[in-house]
């Protein structure tokens, strides 16, 4: 089975992102892809995470749910959705939901990011307070697809390993991490965290990312990529809009797993 990572910037036309979107999906699944990851805030990215707020859907109405539905019907695959805001229980803020659907185009899954990107980055004069815009979630979310047992994460969440291990604990084979990395971070880190990610769990991860430049400059690093169970990048791409594709093999990662058991042999668990 076929899994595709898409990446392209956003900006804040809704229409000229959908229409990115579109055509990307539709790129991934003539590619024989059975599920396409979107990244984070494909729809929409402003300055900062407040501008998001009027965009806000109630869960199973509203135009971003529609557009995942349809396209996922119409193309005949499952779709994460990267991410969109969604109510929660604040109404000053939005929660960053992880939407799956599947090839019918119904709802499956739901998944909040929980850990919120509150940074400086002095040196490039930036500062980062999602919290301010959004309400962190609560919940380990896994999900049976055609590609197997997927685990939600989202961008900041990467820098977290106890939640990939919660995610492990509920039977997860494969990581979906729809992102928004910024340049410098992305540059230190990306690469390394989500083969990291990747190892440590015998997991199969597909990492979509933002990748280009945004409103009043802000850059995205892109570099989105799916790895297997041993780290190997089995492809990526560093810049600009684009698909990437590779096979999830389930045997692979059944014959890994049995015999490199280190999944077995842990000593320490993190309660969830």
């Amino acid at each position: 089975m076929k899994a595709a990572a898409i990446q392209f910037a956003s900006g804040t036309s809704i229409n000229a992102n959908l229409l990115t979107t579109e055509k990307l999906l539709e790129q991934a699944a003539s590619q024989g892809a059975v599920l396409a990851v979107l990244p984070e805030s494909f729809a929409f990215m402003g300055e900062n995470c407040k501008e998001t707020l009027p965009y806000r859907e109630e869960e199973g109405d509203g135009p971003l749910q529609q557009f995942l539905s349809q396209a996922a019907k119409r193309l005949g695959i499952w779709i994460v959705g990267g991410t969109i805001p969604l109510e929660g229980d604040d109404q000053t803020r939005w929660r960053a939901a992880s939407l799956v659907f599947d090839s019918e185009g119904k709802e499956v899954a739901r998944y909040d990011k929980r850990h919120l990107f509150d940074v400086n980055l002095p040196e490039l004069n930036e500062h980062y307070n999602e919290s301010a815009g959004i309400e962190p979630g609560n919940r380990v979310c896994v999900v049976d697809t055609p590609i197997g047992r997927l685990g939600l994460a989202v961008c900041y969440d990467l820098r977290f390993p106890e939640l990939f291990r919660a995610l492990v604990d509920k039977g997860a084979e494969v990581i979906s991490l729809p992102a928004a990395f910024t340049a410098v971070t992305g540059r230190a880190h990306w690469e390394v965290l989500i083969r990291a990610r990747a190892i440590e769990n015998l997991s199969y991860v597909i990492a979509s990312a933002q990748g280009g430049f945004h409103v009043k400059g802000r850059e995205t690093y892109g570099h989105s990529m799916i790895v297997d169970p041993w780290g190997a990048i089995l492809d990526s791409r560093e810049r600009g809009n684009g698909v990437v594709i590779a096979s999830i093999d389930s045997q692979f990662q059944q014959h890994t797993r049995r015999n490199f058991p280190c999944l077995k042999h842990r000593r320490l668990f993190c309660q969830h």
